[in-house]
């Protein structure tokens, strides 16, 4: 059975689900397809129930700092709260009815099952294809990667998503990966009170980011009690009597619970894409600067390889919808696309990093100022580790890369983002007058730096 529309949207994560609503309320007669939740990864297991759980845990943190600050307390956990919380304000339990009824009010059709590319502008879903006579949109996603560790498969390890599902955190858990889902979960389970380990192959934790950060982020784990194993080649997994064993390249370890965060993996193996004549085999969707992978076919999210960011992909989907649309505007620009690291402290940054500069061939002056050095670092104290690292191409005197680590160091990055996006003149930042005392006013002190 075929049924003729003018754009299908397969995949319903944060962008695919925006565009399916922005292209339906300009009249077009859109169908969306998703074989599950509406909204993706983001409301249901990463962005918003991850960011609850850190909430907590950094609010455990801060009042178990209050013997240094401002006399004695006895902070206590309560996860299961955490839990019902989650369950009932970020997810709903898991359940999609309200993301649907968003989608349909706005005019577009949804449908439940997995799509698959059938030909050009062709979408098929459990026997009826969808002719899109304008647009197919793909924003199929990613899923946890796992890697292929000895003995690994058939265990109960966890993914971000059975983390986030816990009714209550394991005396011990073993964390598979220092990069960003692993170090946030690390250090909330520990001050949930589990004792963690953390196993990154790398020589350093967040290995994309500046080394600087990585190593911070070692020694307050140390104070969180976090044990962190880097160089930790991983030979096999085992799991027996509720318990897990580790062996890695520096001896074993054991854990009640283990989680396996090393990455995302494109879901493309398996919508078509030969049909198309794209290779289902690649790593990542190829689009240009308007996000077109083929005639009349947009791909936008995670699958594009431009990093897996909801709000890039928000970012993408507005991009992608005027050019189905048939509207000018601003060509993709990855430049100055920000990334944060939700951990105590914050990991914020935007372009190319010291190295990524150097390897491009640059003239890199490199700016630095520590976090407690300043005036508000001094007088936040406990937890106040941080600092501002700026990244400037010295021939043209324009940042192209910044680091913001600290309490709000997601926060101080919005000036740092703009800097780079918009080209302002390092000369022009030094030029500017910065509050005090703020968190901020390091990176005038960063700029002196570069001097």
């Amino acid at each position: 059975m075929a049924d003729d529309v003018d754009v299908v949207v397969l995949g319903l994560g944060p962008g695919g689900e925006a565009a399916a609503t922005k292209l339906a309320s300009s009249g077009l007669r859109v169908v969306g397809i998703d074989r599950r939740l509406v909204g993706g990864e983001c409301p249901y297991y990463g962005c918003i129930p991850s960011k609850m759980i850190i909430r907590a845990a950094n609010l455990l943190a801060e009042g178990r700092r209050v013997p240094g600050m401002a006399g004695g307390s006895k902070v206590t956990a309560d996860w299961a709260q955490v839990a019902r919380r989650i369950r009932q304000e970020a997810t709903d339990d898991w359940d999609d009815s309200v993301a649907v009824d968003r989608l349909e009010k706005a005019g577009v059709r949804f449908v439940r099952g997995h799509g698959r590319l059938t030909g050009p502008g062709a979408v098929e879903v459990d026997g009826t294809t969808y002719r899109a006579g304008r647009a197919v949109l793909l924003n199929t996603g990613t899923e946890p990667a796992v890697p292929p560790i000895d003995g690994l498969a058939g265990t109960p390890y966890w993914t971000n998503r059975e983390a986030l599902r816990a009714e209550e955190p394991p005396a011990s858990l073993a964390v598979i990966g220092g990069g960003a889902i692993g170090v946030e979960l690390a250090q909330a389970y520990a001050r949930f009170g589990s004792q963690v380990t953390v196993l990154e192959v790398a020589e350093r934790l967040t290995p994309p980011e500046e080394p600087e950060a990585g190593r911070l982020l070692a020694e307050v784990f140390a104070k969180d009690g976090i044990e962190v194993i880097t160089g930790a080649g991983i030979g096999s997994v085992r799991h027996h009597d509720g318990r897990f064993a580790i062996e890695t390249a520096t001896g074993p370890v054991q854990a009640e619970r283990l989680l396996v965060a090393t990455g995302r993996r494109a879901n493309l193996a398996d919508i078509g894409l030969d049909t198309v004549g794209l290779d289902p085999q690649a790593r990542a969707i190829e689009v240009d600067e308007r996000l077109r992978a083929a005639d009349g076919l947009w791909a936008i999210g995670d699958i594009t390889g431009k990093g897996a960011f909801t709000h890039l992909s928000m970012y993408q989907s507005a991009i992608a919808v005027a050019d189905i649309l048939g509207q000018d505007g601003p060509p993709a620009d990855y430049r100055a696309v920000p990334r944060v690291t939700f951990t105590d402290p914050e990991i914020g940054s935007v372009g190319l990093t010291e190295r990524q500069a150097r390897d491009a061939g640059l003239s890199v002056r490199v700016g630095f100022a520590d976090v407690p050095a300043s005036a508000r670092g001094w007088i936040h104290k406990a937890g106040n580790e941080g600092f501002i690292k700026l990244v400037e191409d010295a021939d043209r005197g324009l940042l192209v890369g910044a680091t913001s680590v600290g309490p709000t160091g997601g926060e101080v990055l919005s000036m740092l983002a703009t800097a780079v996006h918009a080209r302002v003149p390092t000369e022009t930042l030094r030029s500017m007058v910065y509050a005090y005392p703020t968190f901020h006013r390091a990176v005038e002190s960063a700029l002196g730096d570069l001097s």
